[in-house]
């Protein structure tokens, strides 16, 4: 996830099918929705609250309780409520900012580095991670609509080998790691300037040059050509379509970042010929409402069009942290996305146009002008659907640099992010973490990432209310494991969570619902496990009625 605040990472179908006719008919023919079968009495979700910078206090269901490490003290008959937070990082492809670490590894490497990125990310108790899988008109999957990427091969349409699907193999990794795991598309991007080969003739700016124009040092699509926002459209209802997702993901690029001239002027971007279309058919909007409105529609589509797929996927949106100009806090100032961009996100938040918000609150807390506590603050003001907004945090801004945060800065943003209803946040970007810079990641795992937990739930995307099958626990004395099972093999259910109850109290973690067994020896420091306490997690986040097992 790149921003405006980090422009220096850009220094400064398999044959071409009458592309019109086909990306037409796949934007306009409506695929029947996936289904699920009729998923017991949902469990309102609880977000975690900071308790002085320790960790997450966990909110019981009928006594207060604290929070020791990762045992919870709670009624020795009831749990506490699952903890929810959104615990996410960005994993760019462009320009190998994150995976894979070079153009030229092999099918084995590659796949050796995504298992380390999820081994790490589950040792940490994060439980999503925003895939860029789309990063400039091309795909890190196999796609009969654009071309392989350079950033995985080293040449633009170039297949793996020895063959294999990346994006599949992350998403089985992933829900095995109990992760979420989001495919992150860039839509109008077509090329920039970290990438060294040439178009391959399966890429938009081949197939159809006359919706792709030249910016600066950028190929960018213009968001007013009709077959630039079908084609995008189409890419991603394909992955929607084909690999079980748990979110659909665009970042900032909307219209590019202004670039200027020589001479210091600001340089327009070059949709001229659609303009003057567009008002010699009798449009009357101005030339930025006349923009906007083409992001407008792009954005509401998209929306529509993966709910009408998978109504459990969500929508999530990570636009520039600063809002429109005409309605932010006295003492924020900085640049305009709603000018310069053409991206109006408070309008997207007013239609309930997306699931989630991550702005990109790329800042410091004491920067007065783009304070990270008064923006957040802000965006949650905008926000009368109360959809999730987790920020975006600049971890990588940790580094060798003289301008280099500390890890405070960010477990500090960390603490400000548990204050908001819907726990959340997400780093960018995935290497600070993995490399622990300055201790980062270390510290979130010892102060803040104590407790495991679940993703915060998405009711209005199950207005039916179906409801979530309670497991059936079967406890095996002679092998000391609980079996899970389900009526119908409940196919709606994706994870487990599981709360085991010892001397010190309770103690919570999440696995995969393809993992039937849970393992009742002693913890770790020898304390006997005497009540498990299970409940199933769908797809939407919402849990089933529980179900205990008193170990004797």
């Amino acid at each position: 996830m790149t921003s405006f605040v980090k422009q220096r990472h850009w220094s400064r179908l398999a044959q071409h099918v009458t592309a019109v006719g086909l990306l037409a008919a796949l934007f306009a023919c409506a695929s029947p929705p996936v289904t699920e079968p009729n998923p017991a009495e949902p469990v309102k979700p609880v977000a975690p609250q900071v308790d002085g910078g320790s960790g997450i206090v966990l909110k019981p269901v009928t006594n207060p309780i604290a929070v020791g490490g990762a045992v919870v003290t709670a009624n020795e008959e009831m749990p506490p409520a699952a903890p929810r937070e959104f615990r996410a990082a960005w994993v760019s492809t462009v320009a190998n900012i994150d995976w894979p670490s070079r153009r030229d590894l092999s099918t084995e490497k590659q796949q050796a580095e995504i298992i380390q990125i999820l081994d790490t990310a589950a040792q940490l108790k994060l439980n999503a991670l925003i895939l860029q899988v789309r990063p400039s008109g091309d795909a890190i999957y196999p796609s009969t609509l654009e071309p392989w990427s350079e950033f995985l091969t080293g040449e633009q349409g170039r297949a793996p080998n020895p063959f294999y699907d990346p994006l599949q193999f992350w998403i089985e990794q992933a829900h095995k790691r109990g992760i979420q795991l989001h495919a992150w598309f860039n839509p109008y991007r077509a090329r920039t300037p970290s990438m060294r080969t040439p178009y391959a003739a399966t890429h938009i700016a081949k197939r159809a040059p006359q919706v792709v124009r030249t910016y600066g040092d950028l190929q960018w699509m213009d968001p007013a050509e009709p077959l630039a926002a079908q084609n995008t459209l189409a890419v991603i209802r394909d992955v929607v379509q084909r690999y079980d997702i748990d979110g659909v993901h665009i970042d900032d690029y909307f219209y590019p970042y202004p670039i200027k001239n020589s001479a210091g002027a600001e340089v327009d971007f070059p949709d001229a010929n659609a303009w003057r279309a567009y008002q010699q058919s009798g449009g009357a909007l101005s030339r930025a409402d006349w923009r906007r409105q083409q992001v407008n529609h792009l954005v509401e589509t998209i929306y529509v069009n993966v709910h009408q797929i998978k109504p459990w996927v969500k929508f999530g949106i990570s636009p520039f942290g600063i809002g429109r100009p005409d309605r932010l806090p006295n003492g924020i100032t900085g640049f305009s996305q709603f000018d310069k961009l053409y991206a109006d996100v408070e309008l997207w938040l007013q239609n309930g146009w997306l699931d989630y918000l991550v702005p990109q609150l790329y800042w410091p807390i004491t920067q007065t002008a783009q304070a990270f506590p008064v923006l957040n603050n802000y965006w949650h003001a905008q926000n009368p659907l109360q959809r999730p907004i987790w920020p975006g945090l600049y971890t990588s801004k940790i580094d060798n640099s003289e301008a280099s945060w500390s890890s405070d800065e960010i477990l500090k943003q960390v603490d400000i992010s548990r204050n908001n209803p819907n726990a959340g946040h997400s780093h960018f970007s995935f290497i600070p973490l993995a490399q622990d810079r300055k201790q980062v990641r270390s510290r979130l795992a010892a102060e803040k990432y104590i407790t495991t937990a679940l993703v915060p739930s998405f009711p209005w995307l199950n207005p039916q209310g179906l409801v979530t099958p309670r497991p059936t626990l079967n406890y095996v004395r002679d092998q000391k494991q609980i079996r899970l099972s389900w009526e119908n093999n409940a196919t709606s259910v994706v994870q487990v969570a599981v709360w085991k109850r010892s001397d010190l109290g309770w103690q919570f973690s999440v696995q995969d619902a393809t993992q039937t067994v849970i393992v009742v020896d002693a913890d770790s420091k020898g304390n006997r496990i005497k009540q498990v306490v299970v409940s199933s997690v769908n797809r939407y986040g919402e849990e089933s009625a529980r179900s205990s097992v008193t170990i004797e």
